[in-house]
């Protein structure tokens, strides 16, 4: 298996001067410092060990280097691994990330696809409860209120491809068959589609599968769209903003009978972080676990409001208007839909209700939109699960980067040196507002910036340039 320590190699004897360089990122080089600190490689090494051998087989990728590889969709926006071999391929600040040489090539998507088909969930998993870990020393996780959302990811799998479960045949088959039986003119597409979109149909789970993908499932999108697709639940600490547990399931799976499970992963992954400390001493999870959960309309039902009781958690999920309900013989459903109505009303409920917007809509826009993941490019279930769990193990790491240095991302971190240098330029300017002698301020300019090409910065920021 390939380590990290066996890729440190002697600097070549080339003058420097004769080799592309780059300064690198800092947001960079502050992640590889907290993750070498926290000795996340070896981690890395001795949770995969047992899918390397020890000499035998072609070159390898070391196991840290394939985790912050993948990491890498999150922090530059890609959504596949191909754009993320390409992308390695073409930035020296990316190379230095990863510690590869000018002179190695760059890991290709074959390579970093193979790895991830070789390395299991379980290890995918075993990585972001590491990365929740360095959470909870950081006093970023409570764990006390989680709040529960999901949603759709378009699956790699084209509608036009589905087939029946029954005997195998395609839609367009499917199509020609019932055309015949009403005496409509079969050789015609166009009539064909006609045809299609005015009879009262409904594409059922249970009557087609994606031969190219058979966990993916059919369903509606936000976008009003139909197709195969999976979902993402996420379960956040609803005063931290951190992703304490994430489950993946077929597209067409209702929030009713995912959330159970989803609560249960979140409960698991806080009881084993109540021993975890902060540099201080203390205990900053909360000891006796999850007690509250937050969620909106479509999580509420009668089983739902039952199982989370039984489980000793409080729940303040928005009800949709129903009317008047029945509730013959339902005593336990309807002590708990009315409990829960009660505490939905109160201050601290409507509270929870506005801050799921904040803690964990924000988290689907920083992983799903500008974190790269819009649609998916891998398939099977274990694979969109694999991937989602790095996504939230980058977006948590960009949360502890946050709480660390002021920023989460890259992007941020060039906004952050903007703002700076504009507020350096209006001091500049307030001091040379009450300057009897604008010599004087030029002097101090030039003392602050002694370069030609700090100089060039300011006066690009002050005409709000590019730089």
């Amino acid at each position: 298996m390939g380590t990290r320590k066996k890729r440190e190699r002697q600097e070549s004897l080339w003058y420097g001067s004769e080799l592309p360089t780059a300064p690198g990122h800092p947001f960079y080089s502050r992640l590889n410092a907290l993750l070498e600190k926290a000795d996340f490689d070896r981690f890395c090494e001795k949770s995969c060990a047992g899918f390397y051998h020890a000499k035998l087989g072609r070159p390898s990728l070391a196991p840290g280097l394939y985790f912050r590889i993948m990491m890498i969709g999150f922090f530059e926006g890609i959504d596949s691994e191909r754009g993320i071999a390409w992308r390695l391929a073409d930035s020296l600040t990316l190379r230095q990330f990863l510690s590869i040489g000018l002179d190695e090539p760059t890991p290709d998507h074959v390579t970093i696809s193979r790895t991830r088909r070789l390395i299991g969930p379980e290890t995918h998993q075993r990585i972001f409860t590491w990365v929740l870990e360095r959470l909870a020393q950081g006093g970023l996780i409570k764990g006390k209120t989680i709040g529960v959302d999901s949603t759709t990811l378009e699956a790699n799998a084209a509608m036009k491809s589905i087939v029946r479960r029954d005997n195998g045949e395609g839609y367009n088959e499917y199509l020609k068959r019932l055309a015949a039986a009403e005496g409509v003119e079969t050789t015609d597409a166009a009539s064909l589609r006609r045809m299609d979109r005015k009879r009262k149909k409904k594409t059922s789970n249970e009557d087609w599968v994606s031969p190219n993908d058979a966990e993916a499932e059919i369903t509606k999108l936000k976008d009003g769209r139909t197709a195969l697709a999976y979902k993402a639940e996420n379960a956040v600490d609803m005063e931290t903003g951190a992703i304490v547990a994430i489950t993946t399931h077929g597209g067409a799976a209702a929030d009713t009978a995912t959330v159970e499970e989803t609560v249960i992963e979140a409960g698991v992954a806080v009881a084993g972080l109540v021993a975890e400390t902060t540099p201080e001493g203390n205990y900053e999870v909360h000891p006796d676990g999850i007690q509250e959960v937050v969620a909106d309309k479509g999580y509420h039902s009668n089983d739902v409001a039952v199982a989370l009781s039984d489980l000793e958690v409080r729940t303040y999920i928005a009800e949709p208007e129903r009317g008047e309900r029945n509730w013959n013989g339902k005593t336990a459903e309807k002590e708990a839909v009315y409990a829960n109505r009660r505490r939905i009303r109160g201050e601290r409920g409507k509270r929870l209700q506005r801050g799921r917007g904040e803690k964990i809509e924000r988290n689907f826009a920083h992983q799903f939109d500008t974190g790269g993941m819009d649609r998916l490019w891998v398939r099977g279930l274990d694979n969109v699960h694999k991937k989602l769990l790095i996504q939230a193990a980058a977006c948590n790491l960009a949360l502890l980067m946050r709480s660390i240095y002021g920023v989460g991302k890259p992007r941020a971190a060039h906004d952050y040196l903007r703002k700076a240098v504009f507020a350096i330029l209006a001091f500049i300017r307030a001091v040379e507002a009450f300057c009897p002698t604008r010599s004087a301020c030029a002097i101090k300019v030039r003392e602050w910036c002694p370069t030609p090409s700090h100089r060039h910065l300011l006066c690009c920021a002050l005409q709000n340039r590019a730089v």
